[in-house]
């Protein structure tokens, strides 16, 4: 068990869970005289600190998307186009991916002022089954409806110019057919294009948490927890936002009327 925590913590809290359960059965059918796994020690999960972009990078990734639907990629996933107006949905609205993706002209309302849109679904893919749009998010908070800064109401804009589909159902993000973009495949995607940017290790949950930070730090936590759909601050503040490591300049004021050399 230590092993493979030191592998991967998760991979050895499942292994935990598995064993217990096994010798547990063992000891109902008489085979141990007890679970040997109520003597192991808790697992103790590695600290971790929230990473998300700062303003800087955020447009660096902008830029090598950009280049990347040009087409002039010689390899890899070709472009269809969308790739770009998910990044910005999802940087103005600190949904999940599988919301962003599971967005319906209906949840839209991008006349109002301010345009907005209601993250009302997920899109999911179960074993054996086709990639399909369930009608509710992670969490029953997660159902929100979020407004739109201008950025992400622009990329919405377009990209409603340029489905074919005008029927409230259609989804923003399609495939060819009309269906459900997957999850895994909008990662292939990211990781490719900013791969030949030289940017790496970037995944689309750093965009929700490099939203929490900015609002965190614009507004409060309390804010960042609304948008995101958390029903428990904290959760926000140990998942999501990066700590700003700057301490308050005001303590070298204080510290100089305090120590400062006598003349």
């Amino acid at each position: 068990m230590k092993q493979l925590a030191k592998q991967s913590y998760n991979r050895a809290k499942q292994a935990r869970v598995a064993l217990r359960l096994a010798l547990g059965l063992a000891v109902r059918h008489e085979l141990l005289p007890r679970n040997p796994m109520d003597h192991v020690s808790r697992l103790r999960k590695p600290q971790t600190t929230p990473n998300g972009f700062t303003p800087a990078e955020v447009n660096a990734i902008r830029t090598a998307i950009a280049f990347w639907e040009t087409g002039l990629s010689p390899s890899g996933p070709k472009p269809d186009g969308q790739l770009g107006a998910i990044v910005e949905v999802m940087l103005g609205t600190s949904a999940r991916i599988g919301e962003v993706l599971a967005i319906r002209r209906r949840d839209i309302d991008i006349v109002s002022a301010p345009p907005s849109i209601r993250i009302s679904g997920t899109i999911v893919a179960h074993r054996g089954e086709p990639t399909q749009r369930q009608d509710h998010p992670k969490t029953a908070k997660s159902r929100r409806t979020v407004a739109l800064p201008e950025f992400a109401a622009e990329a919405v804009r377009l990209r409603l110019a340029r489905r074919d589909d005008a029927s409230l159902e259609a989804l923003l993000f399609c495939n060819r057919e009309g269906g459900p973009l997957t999850t895994n495949n909008v990662r292939r995607q990211l990781r490719h294009a900013l791969d030949l940017a030289g940017i790496e290790g970037v995944t689309p949950h750093m965009f929700r948490r490099t939203v929490a930070t900015a609002i965190s730090k614009e507004a409060g936590v309390a804010l960042a927890a609304e948008l995101l759909g958390h029903t428990d601050p904290a959760i926000t503040v140990r998942h999501y936002i990066r700590r700003n490591e700057m301490v308050n300049p005001g303590t070298a004021e204080m510290l100089d009327r305090v120590f400062r050399k006598e003349i």
